[in-house]
């Protein structure tokens, strides 16, 4: 359906991978849990859908991974991306599926928040987890030369360190389509299993190379999902490795409350790009002239300097502000965290925290 492969249960892959269950669902995939019977080891195997386009972003998605996997061997910080193992190409409904095979991991943060509580992860966990990220992200961004482009909650997958974690992880996975993978643990929700040692034990690694570009040959002027999409990317200027940065700055914020930081939603006379622009510019201020009109479509965002063309009503709103009336946070935690997130909201690309400057911050080291 949908140009997805017609999975079996059983099946075998390239008389080597045999598909054991699925373990999730997107828009462009199924990842299936396989044997693989030449190494006696269990694999994720990612079969991209057969449509027009499709091979050719497959390609694309093979090559980072082998840059990441050439540039590994030189640098640790490559062990926090997901490591390829295989490729190759099946038939099936006389169209050709393109196949990576990738080491198995848990589930995503996505999935860890919503079987936790909704006021957010344990800061402790949160600060961990972000080094990691941050730490992958500067691999992708000096060593490979490659933008991530999508980071985001689903995009961050959990490994544990022990057997243990590693079983109580990949209970079985129920796939809700298009949406967040849940657990169903024989002892409750994952959240419920998991005690707060058991939690600072788990790994994450950045996932999902699909929407990837190289920093000198950008594929795509839209990239990033909505809520995590940089504010060069919303207006069409010229993008680089900030982008990824920006969009860190999202999900660290919303793995520690539990909401987004931008929730842009469209209106009657407006649209959800409006909006989110306009909720950008309630919570960091108003964009400098010199900005906005450098930008390829200021015109229709903007009818001059700072004045929005369709949304003329703002509420200003500040991080501390919303962190301390929204979520309990005290005046002194959540002048911290503000402190770490604003230089990597940074209006102007090139000004923004690089992510080994986030990495040395204070919030996050402390």
């Amino acid at each position: 359906t949908g140009g997805h492969y017609p999975m079996q249960e059983g099946e075998v892959f390239n008389t080597r991978y045999q598909v054991l269950h699925k373990l999730g669902c997107g828009a462009f995939a199924t990842v299936w849990l396989c044997q693989d019977m030449r190494r006696k080891k269990q694999v994720a195997v990612k079969v991209l859908k057969s449509r027009e386009g499709f091979a050719e972003t497959a390609q694309d998605e093979v090559a980072f991974l082998r840059c990441v996997s050439c540039m590994k061997r030189k640098d640790l910080a490559g062990e926090n991306i997901v490591c390829l193992l295989d490729d190759f190409r099946m038939i099936g409904e006389n169209v050709p599926h393109a196949c990576l095979v990738f080491e198995v991991l848990g589930p995503s943060i996505r999935c860890l928040m919503g079987n936790y509580t909704a006021q957010g992860l344990p800061l402790p966990f949160v600060k961990k987890s972000l080094q990691q990220v941050l730490a992958g992200l500067h691999f992708l961004h000096k060593c490979c030369r490659i933008i991530h482009a999508d980071i985001k909650p689903e995009n961050i997958l959990l490994y544990g360190c022990s057997k243990r974690l590693q079983r109580l992880l990949m209970d079985p996975l129920d796939c809700d389509q298009g949406s967040e993978v849940r657990l169903k643990g024989a002892g409750g929700d994952l959240g419920n299993q998991l005690e707060e040692s058991d939690l600072m034990n788990i790994e994450v690694k950045i996932a999902d190379l699909g929407s990837a570009c190289w920093t000198y040959k950008p594929f795509s002027k839209e990239i990033q999902t909505q809520p995590y999409r940089a504010l060069e990317v919303l207006l069409g200027l010229d993008y680089g490795t900030p982008a990824d940065i920006w969009s860190t700055a999202c999900l660290a914020f919303e793995m520690a409350t539990g909401e987004y930081l931008f929730d842009p939603q469209p209106g009657k006379y407006f649209s959800r790009d409006d909006d989110h622009v306009a909720r950008i510019i309630e919570l960091l201020g108003r964009i400098p002239p010199q900005i906005v009109f450098s930008w390829n479509k200021s015109t229709k965002f903007f009818s001059r300097p700072g004045a929005l063309l369709r949304l003329s009503r703002l509420f200003p709103r500040t991080l501390p502000g919303i962190l301390a009336d929204r979520h309990g946070w005290t005046p002194r935690e959540a002048t911290a965290f503000a402190a770490f997130l604003l230089p990597a909201l940074h209006y102007a690309p090139e000004r923004r925290a690089s992510a080994a400057q986030s990495l040395r911050h204070a919030w996050i080291t402390a």
